[in-house]
């Protein structure tokens, strides 16, 4: 299976269409490219129009959400890759992925939020996929979205 095929696949798994306009919420680019790096916009779990897991994980938000929320932002951001890309074989290697959660006070399972977006990574590239990452709790993120996370990535030279 190629890993456009895998990237169809893992949105019907998610339950979730990714056809329409991936919208950046500002005055930014939602990637910039630096030779063979492109840096991806911090994603948050919006689908079409709807931010659709928002709350503190640990308090209005189980684990399995927060987890779920962590697979629609890479989903989100491996489908501006390939827009950008003409193609997810482009990808050389998820270099780096940083994993922010709006959490509870006492919540410390923000590895294990960031565990979502990392096995959809692997999912859908593969080896590929891996990298390495950062996990961080906050108090708050755009429009109370529960989770957010950016890439960066080693693509193939144009």
């Amino acid at each position: 299976m190629s890993r456009d095929q895998a990237l169809t696949q893992a949105a019907q798994q998610l339950g979730y269409d990714f056809d329409g306009e991936i919208k950046a919420g500002g005055n930014y680019q939602p990637l910039m490219r630096d030779g063979n790096t492109v840096y991806v916009s911090g994603q948050v779990p919006r689908v079409k129009d709807t931010v659709v897991v928002t709350g503190r994980v640990g308090a209005d938000v189980d684990l399995a959400r927060a987890q779920h929320a962590a697979k629609i932002c890479a989903m989100r951001a491996l489908v501006l890759l390939q827009r950008s890309l003409g193609s997810l074989d482009a990808v050389q290697q998820i270099l780096r992925l940083n994993v922010f959660t709006q959490c509870a006070e006492n919540f410390t399972q923000l590895s294990e939020v960031a565990d979502g977006a990392s096995e959809l990574l692997v999912q859908v590239l593969g080896q590929a996929g891996t990298h390495v990452r950062t996990s961080v709790g906050v108090y708050a993120l755009p429009k109370g979205a529960s989770v957010e996370l950016d890439l960066t990535v080693s693509v193939q030279a144009q």
